[in-house]
């Protein structure tokens, strides 16, 4: 399958400035839109700035994969805001199937390793967000508490859709709902986001090694967890 030809660079200078509604990014004066053609309205002059950075930063062609808070405010205008209920709904479907509620049986090591990092997520998800959820060893499904599903729905839907797509592309990066609110939230930081949701495999390498497309892979989602982190630091509360 053929891959895209990066776009020529076409602008010199990549800037925010206010506009109705929040602030903007100008190329040479003109404001950036989405794919999907709605002006790129931001709510803070920081995120504004750090999405006018991605696009100062590039060279003589423009390679969007180096440019996360660009993508994910898009994602945010264009994919989250009209679809809010279908975003909601899939982040639903991980709390019901949470990584960190399914534990290995054995090594004794890794069963260790799994209580240690991951019960401490689970017993602050039902302190702070009302959603105690239920662990069990293997991967048979265990059916979650109504309540906590409910408690998650609530925490979830009155987040604003930029948070919104942030908690999304963690979630997603990481297959836990309960790691995504903790990076949200600040209980974790990025790294301890990745370290949580890797912790499985991050065991087997210890054990076999690594190989490339692991590498690849896990390189992958520490930079998901590290553009969502940055962005929920950029949206104003």
């Amino acid at each position: 399958m053929a891959t895209a030809t990066p776009l020529k660079r076409f602008y010199q200078e990549a800037r925010a400035a206010a506009c109705e509604g929040g602030f903007a990014v100008q190329l040479d004066g003109r404001e950036v839109r989405t794919p999907g053609k709605a002006v790129l309205v931001l709510p803070s002059a920081g995120l504004a700035e750090a999405v006018a950075g991605e696009w100062a930063a590039q060279g003589q062609r423009i390679e969007p994969a180096t440019m996360p808070l660009m993508s994910l405010a898009c994602t945010a205008i264009d994919q989250v805001a009209p679809n809010r209920s279908a975003v909601i709904s899939e982040l639903l479907d991980f709390a019901g199937s949470d990584l960190l509620c399914y534990r290995a049986e054995h090594p004794e090591a890794l069963v260790g390793r799994q209580a240690e990092v991951w019960q401490p997520l689970l017993d602050w998800a039902a302190r702070d967000l009302d959603a105690p959820l239920r662990a069990t060893c293997g991967i048979r499904h265990q059916p979650q508490p109504e309540g906590a599903l409910v408690a998650l729905r609530r925490a979830v839907e009155v987040l604003d859709d930029l948070s919104l797509t942030a908690l999304d592309y963690a979630t997603r990066a990481s297959g836990s709902l309960v790691i995504a609110f903790a990076l949200h939230r600040g209980r974790l930081g990025a790294e301890g986001a990745f370290e949580a949701a890797e912790l499985d495999a991050t065991f087997q390498i210890e054990l076999w090694g690594d190989d490339p497309e692991a590498t690849r892979r896990r390189a992958a989602v520490r930079a998901d967890l590290g553009a969502a982190r940055r962005l929920i630091e950029l949206v104003p509360d």
